[in-house]
């Protein structure tokens, strides 16, 4: 008999490539044996639960509070976002590494990897956000990827964008050539700002009318720009959020011509649509892009199924109930996201494996396996195999809950699904082999999270 740290007993191993009942075994922080006959100290007893790789959240905003005149922050930083993603199941957060002004990127990157290594819960990463394409940037990007950190974000929804388009196209075809992936927000800037101007002029004051102000023509012209970016850099291209039927379309063309394109998407766009925004407190929902029509659920549902939709990820990025319904902001200046990260595991298998409309396999791939293999942690990170660090939740299909925000761990106070039955809940979140949660109680040291080192973008 072979002794252990832990041992997991009796549960269904699923990983993105099949599923079994395996007990796993745990040492030193890592898994080192999948079956046989294995004894620990530390034993949890998984019968009729499934055993999943933890979640690999590639995109939140997890930052310190701004103070300031004018100064603005989302509620949650790396100590609050961190525990409520263990709650959640989630073990590994990719946090958009903002340079301040005055900074580079690598400036930008260093402090927020000080914040996290002291605060951070979970193991993290962080995407340097590219605001000025010039040639200090440029430089960067290479010394970046040999450094352990191969992406970058750029925002196609900031004016600076089209001011610079050749030069962000530029740092494209650079990061393609450092084998670094490049994650895009494909909104066009001049069409928001035209469609927010018409808005206003017309008077429409109402929070009803902010999907007006962020059309999905924005998102489908501004994704169509991107693809094309990825066919003339080479870059791998990685649309984060993508919330729209027409722009799937368009990333599925590109994908069919072999293009290294992938595509994120968020809870929200699943499981809401824009009906929610005749709420009269609808400005809770708003996020960017917004909610669409059914079809375009539907739609994103189909891709989750067939791939693609690489990844699910919660941009989390949220805001007080109070700041969200600040009745001083029109439609075009609501605050955008919300809290997501201890529902998103949840909410996936309730609505997406319980109702079979996806399945374990494929729920393993979008929640952990693809982010993992996407940005250079994988097999570290999404999967449970021999090697591997011991991420793992451990999930009851039968525990049932019903969401309530102001109880849960974020501060915004509120989920977008308060009142919502979810089925299949945690019941443990181990983080390299410590049981960090047990259900939604989370036990883990402040800035026990690690950065993870990250190899250059390959094919997943």
């Amino acid at each position: 008999m072979v002794c252990m740290d832990l041992v997991i007993k009796h549960g269904t191993v699923a990983t993105a490539s099949g599923g079994a009942v395996l007990d796993v075994g745990v040492q030193d922080g890592r898994i080192v044996q999948l079956g046989g006959n294995m004894s620990a100290p530390q034993q949890i007893d998984a019968e009729g639960m499934f055993v999943l790789p933890g979640g690999v959240d590639p995109h939140v905003h997890l930052t310190p509070p701004r103070t300031g005149p004018g100064l603005d922050s989302w509620s949650d930083n790396f100590e609050i976002g961190t525990r409520a993603a263990l709650a959640g199941g989630v073990t590994t957060v990719g946090n958009m590494s903002f340079p301040r002004k005055g900074e580079t990127m690598s400036q930008g990157l260093d402090r927020d990897i000080e914040d996290s290594n002291n605060n951070s819960l979970t193991d993290f990463f962080h995407h340097p956000v590219l605001l000025d394409p010039d040639a200090t940037a440029l430089e960067e990007i290479p010394e970046l990827a040999s450094a352990g950190h191969p992406s970058i974000k750029i925002f196609l929804s900031f004016k600076r964008f089209d001011r610079n388009v050749d030069d962000f196209l530029r740092a494209m075809r650079v990061a393609a050539q450092a084998d670094s992936v490049v994650l895009l927000h494909c909104e066009d800037a001049a069409l928001m700002g035209c469609c927010g101007e018409l808005v206003r002029e017309a008077g429409l004051n109402s929070h009803r009318h902010y999907p007006e102000t962020r059309p999905v023509v924005a998102e489908r012209i501004a994704t169509e720009r991107a693809v094309g970016f990825c066919e003339i850099s080479g870059a791998a291209t990685y649309i984060v959020h993508l919330s729209s039927q027409a722009a799937l379309e368009v990333c599925r063309a590109g994908r069919a011509r072999g293009l290294p394109l992938y595509v994120e998407t968020r809870p929200i766009y699943l499981h809401l649509d824009r009906s929610r925004f005749d709420e009269p407190d609808g400005a809770k929902y708003a996020g960017a892009p917004p909610l669409r029509e059914q079809y375009d659920r539907d739609a994103l549902w189909a891709g989750v199924v067939d791939g693609a939709v690489s990844t699910v990820a919660t941009d989390h990025a949220p805001w007080t109930l109070e700041q969200k319904l600040d009745p001083t902001l029109g439609p075009a200046e609501l605050r955008q996201g919300m809290a997501e990260l201890e529902t998103s595991l949840p909410m996936l298998w309730s609505l997406g494996v319980a109702t079979k409309k996806i399945s374990l396999n494929r729920f393993v791939e979008v929640i952990s396996t693809n982010p993992a293999k996407l940005f250079g942690m994988y097999p570290q990170k999404g999967c449970i195999a021999p090697g591997s660090d011991a991420d793992l939740v451990v999930l009851d299909p039968t525990e049932k809950r019903i969401i309530d925000g102001s109880q849960m761990h974020s501060a915004a106070g509120y989920s977008p699904y308060d009142g919502w039955e979810v089925e299949g809940w945690p019941k443990f979140t181990l983080s390299r082999g410590e049981i960090v949660a047990e259900g939604s109680s989370v036990d883990a040291a402040l800035g026990r999270g690690k950065l993870v080192p990250r190899r250059p973008f390959e094919r997943p």
